[in-house]
């Protein structure tokens, strides 16, 4: 195990993925780009994405991912209220209809060990997003899990305060 030293903490990295399984690591970024291809060529919108990877992220716990997606939802022009009123879609009024959909179908299929995504859900997303949406949609969803598989298990990348104010220490 080698660990990645940051000038406020460091986080053990237990696995370089993109060192010990090249092929594999640009066959996750293939996977990402072809699914952003899709969400492009279905008109999604790119905020709604990132807050589709933020929730993925949230639920799985990868650290990484939710700085990196919450950070790159802000530069797609959401606003910090939204961003951060992910993590309480339900109770929070700042979202539509579809959007609302769309974070459901997110966390069911997340937790499709779980939910075993039910016919109902699968409805309910299509009733707000065409058959070529709710693709690009699944897709989506399950390329985040697979980032957040790799961030969980792997911790091969490290996330970092932006402006260094709060020192961190993380034992582990």
């Amino acid at each position: 195990m080698t660990t990645t030293t940051h000038p406020l903490h460091s986080i053990p990295v237990r696995l370089d993925v993109d060192a010990v399984v090249p092929d594999f690591s640009k066959a996750m970024n293939h996977l990402d780009t072809t699914t952003n291809r899709e969400l492009d060529r279905t008109g999604f919108p790119a905020g709604l994405r990132e807050l589709v990877r933020l929730r993925a992220s949230q639920l799985n716990g990868c650290s990484y991912c939710v700085d990196t997606h919450s950070t790159e939802a802000l530069a797609a022009g959401e606003p910090l209220q939204r961003v951060l009123a992910v993590a309480v879609w339900r109770e929070s009024t700042f979202f539509t209809v579809r959007e609302r959909a769309a974070l459901q179908f997110t966390e069911c299929v997340t937790l499709a060990a779980q939910t075993k995504v039910p016919a109902e859900e699968y409805a309910a997303v299509a009733e707000h997003f065409s058959e070529a949406e709710v693709g690009a949609l699944l897709a989506l969803i399950v390329t985040i899990n697979a980032w957040n598989a790799i961030g969980i298990a792997a911790r091969p990348w490290e996330p970092a305060l932006r402006d260094g104010s709060v020192p961190v220490t993380v034992e582990q």
